[in-house]
């Protein structure tokens, strides 16, 4: 059984009434493994069946820090104790805000270094988790206090990703291992594509500095599904299970990740394959009518013979050379499906688009399209797909398709 904390000696800003402290624990599922890798530590007031969040008193600026750490201390005691009965050790997450830590500056102490040699648990059980707060001291003092935890093999992950204090800058100074992504960031990706764009935006960003995500807050399938498209490793939140006293079954949820999983491959395998059918298609008639026909100087004249083999979701053209070198006009489709001549971008260079140069040196005599992933148009906005087709040696010819399944609909 979980041992709680007795009240004695704690501060009054707890509110006590006939409560005990206790340490409860809400699991965090890896993808890859589909089973629980570790534990959020999370302190709670218990009496009886009643159990209350100590959400609140951490939360609140008018009680003395020393108060929040020496009950945060004892919370993660009991956690470190609880961890040495389990035969099995997952890892833990202990909360520390950027305050606490950058104490050390003045005392010298890091408090959970020293239960690590009291209990002598290996610490990469333990990931050192910074809280969202605002912190005024030094970026490059917190990173030297943080290097020290990361010397001893503890993980760094960095809360609330895209809300509140969590930023780039943080993000960038101490390089975590995890990167935790906030509830409400998902809940608004469901419906808002601009906060799918920016949820996607910390994959990209994870990859870059050798991170993970971890999504937290997942209450619904809908939740699950939203998480694994935007490339989270691993999941925690109501939809598995709260904060509770005891450790559970590692593989308790693997069948509700594997079925999740099954079904975002089937729709991104479906989906991609759509793509590419349809690139291919594409590609195969504008090669056929270049081989049949002279091709003009006047590059507009050819691209508007075109026009009426394309989709009726292609939305723009254009013809560059292999340096990046606009050579035709954009062709633009209105509303009523009419095709806009764009003459003003004749000569605009894209070789600095970030998918120029991969491209260019994929393309060739027997690989003549690819496909991009879905992303928002500069000029409407819309989501989209660029079809890349290498239509002669040295030219290749840029579609933007619509993409309707893009954004907030998926990926």
């Amino acid at each position: 059984m979980n041992e709680c904390i007795s009240s004695l000696l704690l501060p009054e800003a707890l509110g006590l009434d006939g409560e005990t402290l206790a340490a409860f624990y809400q699991p965090i599922i890896a993808m890859d493994t589909r089973r629980i890798m570790g534990y959020e530590v999370l302190g709670r007031a218990v009496k009886g069946d009643s159990v209350r969040s100590l959400g609140p008193f951490f939360c609140n600026d008018q009680i003395a820090e020393e108060d929040h750490i020496l009950v945060d201390r004892l919370l993660r005691e009991q956690a470190f104790s609880k961890l040495t009965l389990m035969e099995e050790q997952p890892m833990l997450f202990i909360n520390l805000k950027p305050s606490w830590i950058y104490r050390y500056e003045k005392n010298g102490e890091l408090y959970t270094l020293f239960l690590l040699d009291k209990y002598g648990i290996d610490p990469k059980h333990i990931v050192i988790e910074i809280t969202e707060e605002c912190f005024h001291g030094s970026m490059e003092g917190l990173r030297t206090v943080v290097d020290l935890y990361r010397e001893r093999g503890c993980l760094i992950a960095i809360d609330d990703v895209g809300s509140g204090f969590s930023s780039t800058d943080r993000i960038a100074h101490i390089q975590p291992n995890l990167l935790k992504i906030d509830i409400h960031m998902i809940k608004k990706s469901a419906t808002h594509d601009g906060y799918f764009g920016v949820l996607r935006s910390f994959s990209d960003l994870a990859d870059q500095i050798g991170a993970s995500l971890l999504v937290e807050g997942v209450e619904t399938r809908e939740d699950l599904a939203r998480s694994i498209q935007a490339g989270a490793r691993y999941v925690q939140g109501f939809m598995f299970a709260r904060a509770e006293p005891e450790f559970r079954e590692p593989d308790c949820f693997a069948a509700v990740i594997e079925a999740e999983l099954e079904q975002h491959l089937l729709h991104y395998v479906g989906s991609e394959r759509y793509w590419q059918r349809q690139s291919e298609q594409l590609a195969e008639q504008l090669v056929e009518l270049l081989q049949e026909a002279e091709y003009p100087e006047d590059k507009d004249e050819w691209i508007e013979e075109q026009l009426p083999e394309l989709y009726a979701h292609c939305m723009r053209v254009y013809l560059c050379n292999d340096v990046g070198i606009q050579l035709s006009s954009n062709f633009c489709r209105e509303s009523d499906q009419a095709w806009r001549r764009e003459v003003q971008y004749r000569g605009a260079n894209w070789s600095w688009r970030p998918y120029f140069v991969p491209n260019l040196v994929q393309l060739n005599e027997n690989r003549r399209v690819i496909v991009s992933r879905a992303y928002t148009d500069l000029d409407s906005h819309a989501w989209i797909r660029t079809i890349s087709v290498l239509v002669a040696p040295g030219l290749i010819l840029f579609m933007d398709l619509k993409d309707t399944e893009g954004g907030a609909q998926g990926l």
